[in-house]
């Protein structure tokens, strides 16, 4: 069994290459190489939370571009189901295709349990909601997608270090757009972390 790990503050993003919605592969370093990098990996495509979550980040998009934060979208299924998936939820936004879900694992984003996908109070209270404001309600994944895979957001430097290591507690979990922009106390996420000792 894999040892699961998690990433922290400072680590060393994870490079890879990944497919993009027309089947051109894209290496994850090449895209933090100019700008701050926003990394979000969803679900699956029947999940309302993710919905949700894409619905925010494409929300936010034109101030996460004016701030210089780069924002790609990272799925499990195939090319083809992303570019069908991003064209309508997540248009002119980078979309990325991770099939075997190696670069989720990379990542530390494993299959939740129970709890966490499926019988958490919160989940339900989020299913209710976003069934009645917005109509999406819970579906089946398409074939190849998990249910109980977990999601993550993280910011990267352009250093390639994480800058900002989010990790859900359930499905129903995820990082405020605030935070993504403006970081803890109002970090610049364009800075290397000063490692050097204070004297």
């Amino acid at each position: 069994m894999d040892k699961k790990i998690h990433l922290k503050f400072n680590d060393l993003a994870p490079d890879a290459k990944l497919l993009d919605g027309n089947g051109n592969p894209i290496q994850l370093s090449s895209l933090w190489k100019n700008h701050v990098l926003v990394l979000a990996f969803t679900r699956h495509f029947g999940c309302p939370q993710c919905k949700e979550m894409v619905d925010q980040l494409i929300d936010a998009h034109q101030t996460l571009t004016d701030r210089g934060l780069l924002l790609a979208i990272v799925s499990h299924a195939t090319s083809e189901s992303v570019k069908t998936f991003c064209d309508q939820r997540a248009p002119g936004v980078l979309c990325l295709a991770d099939t075997d879900r190696a670069v989720y694992k990379a990542y530390g984003l494993y299959r939740g349990n129970l709890w966490q996908t499926i019988i958490s109070p919160r989940i339900w209270s989020s299913n209710r909601r976003l069934a009645r404001q917005k109509g999406f309600k819970p579906e089946l994944p398409l074939p190849g997608q998990d249910a109980y895979q977990m999601s993550g957001t993280f910011v990267i430097g352009m250093d390639g270090r994480i800058r900002l290591p989010y990790y859900y507690e359930d499905i129903a979990d995820h990082p405020p757009v605030d935070l993504l922009l403006h970081g803890i106390m109002g970090a610049d996420w364009k800075k290397p972390f000063d490692t050097k000792p204070l004297v």
